[in-house]
């Protein structure tokens, strides 16, 4: 109940699809070999109810056998939410998601995706940058500095909010379009974590990849982030980016 009024408010509106644009289906694939997150259960929920009231249907699964050519056709989008550790492992199952990519399919990443795939370079590529390390779970300030696409549309300039603050491998800037960047300075980024990436922080990004569309988000960690009515916001327009039904202006900056 609380979750459907907060989605009330929005976009200002929760009305279905308009007439005559095409309703469209995305996988939520959620499975962890290495940590799993409570949040995954609320992720989905929260996904699956964007669906419900802006036009598209949400199929979820925890099987990497569903990665053929077959099934994955059916979907604008696949959502890695929070997978960990290797949740592909097969070879077919790669090769046909990297073929679902080079097709025109889309990613989303959230959270704990960048966290996955280490043996996997390729997803490496995709999801932008890999996980290094984190703080202890804390308020900070996200800067929203990617306007004009829609995972961006309604979010303040400055954003405080709680969360989980990945620490990076790389920082994916010169590769990707950078859409918000967390401030290591409203923050203790030591925590239990240890490590930081100084001055320029990136928390979200989308780019093209290898013929497909590509957008990840860090932010998702806590049960909590899928009430919050800016986050939803920030969710559905990378979902609709992924997609392929909203502007993609995703070329690096840099």
């Amino acid at each position: 109940m609380i979750l459907s009024a907060l989605l009330l408010g929005l976009a200002g509106s929760t009305a279905p699809a308009a007439p005559g644009r095409a309703p469209y289906t995305v996988l939520v694939f959620s499975k962890t070999t290495g940590f799993r997150h409570d949040s995954i259960p609320a992720g989905i929920a929260a996904i699956k109810r964007l669906g419900r009231e802006h036009g598209f249907a949400v199929d979820a699964t925890e099987d990497s056998a569903r990665f053929t050519d077959r099934d994955l056709a059916r979907y604008a989008a696949v959502i890695f939410l929070s997978t960990s550790g290797d949740p592909v492992t097969r070879p077919a199952e790669k090769a046909a998601f990297e073929r679902y990519i080079r097709a025109g399919g889309g990613y989303l990443g959230i959270h704990a995706a960048a966290d996955s795939g280490y043996a996997w370079p390729w997803y490496g590529g995709l999801v932008g940058a890999y996980f290094q390390d984190h703080p202890a779970i804390q308020r900070a300030l996200v800067r929203v500095e990617g306007h004009g696409v829609e995972a961006t549309a309604g979010l303040p300039d400055e954003w405080w909010r709680t969360d989980e603050w990945y620490n990076f491998r790389t920082n994916p800037r010169h590769r990707v379009r950078v859409l918000a960047t967390v401030d290591e300075r409203t923050y203790d980024p030591v925590g239990d974590g240890g490590g930081s990436m100084g001055a320029d922080h990136p928390v979200a990004w989308c780019h093209r990849y290898d013929g497909g569309r590509s957008v990840y988000t860090a932010l998702g960690h806590t049960e909590a982030a899928y009430t919050e009515p800016l986050f939803l916001r920030h969710l559905l327009g990378a979902v609709r980016m992924a997609a392929g039904r909203a502007g993609f202006d995703c070329e690096p900056e840099d």
